[in-house]
């Protein structure tokens, strides 16, 4: 299995894992940074593939600009999570958790209601769904029941809270078995809840599953 971006790795080979999660940072991270979850979530079974976007952003301006000033990136930057689903694509969906923070969290969520199926998991982190206020966004397909954790502080400067309840509704709707949880003066960070909820998701999933067929080894080019 070959992915030709830039994607830093750890945990299982895809080979012998019982998961996949695709890690996806904020604004002006880098993909290695996302990598550190991968030890707090303790879960020797689960393969972490974090893509790393150009420039260290995903799209140039905020998540809640026109859609059209944040193209051609915004559509290069789903393309490209596109890319990796579809390389994990006989490891297989149901066992792939899609995570992102903050730029990464709003990626991460509009890929799903862009490309509702089943999904082992979706996790926005101090995030919500793009596009400006007071503008209809019209998705369709189903989640499928996929477990969706939404979690984010009630004062975040960057993540406005009615726009994660917006996300939930909208998630829910689609098909999503949502869990939102909002923390009360927590800031744009990721804490001990959101990291517990995470674990057990992952642990649902690997109790769940048998290893994979080996499909060879993973090659990360560039």
């Amino acid at each position: 299995m070959t992915f030709t971006s830039n994607i830093a790795t750890a945990g299982a080979p895809l080979g012998r894992a019982k998961a996949a999660m695709v890690l996806l940072h904020g604004r002006g991270a880098a993909a290695e940074s996302m990598l550190s979850l991968a030890e707090i979530f303790g879960q020797r079974d689960v393969a972490y593939l974090a893509p790393q976007a150009p420039g260290r952003t995903w799209y140039p301006y905020s998540f809640m600009a026109p859609i059209e000033q944040n193209e051609p990136y915004l559509s290069r930057s789903l393309a490209a999570v596109g890319d990796l689903v579809t390389g994990l694509s006989d490891f297989g969906l149901e066992r792939t958790i899609l995570l992102g923070f903050s730029q990464g969290g709003c990626l991460a969520l509009e890929f799903a209601a862009r490309n509702t199926q089943r999904y082992g998991g979706v996790v926005g982190l101090s995030a919500g769904l793009i596009g400006p206020e007071n503008v209809p966004r019209i998705y369709g397909g189903s989640l499928a029941r996929t477990p969706v954790f939404l979690g984010c502080s009630d004062i975040d400067a960057h993540i406005p809270l009615g726009r994660v309840r917006e996300s939930t509704k909208i998630l829910s709707a689609l098909g999503g078995n949502v869990v939102e949880r909002i923390y009360p003066g927590m800031g744009h960070t990721i804490n001990d809840d959101e990291i517990g909820h995470i674990r057990s998701m992952l642990a649902d999933i690997v109790g769940s599953l048998s290893p994979v067929p080996d499909k060879g080894p993973l090659v990360a080019n560039g």
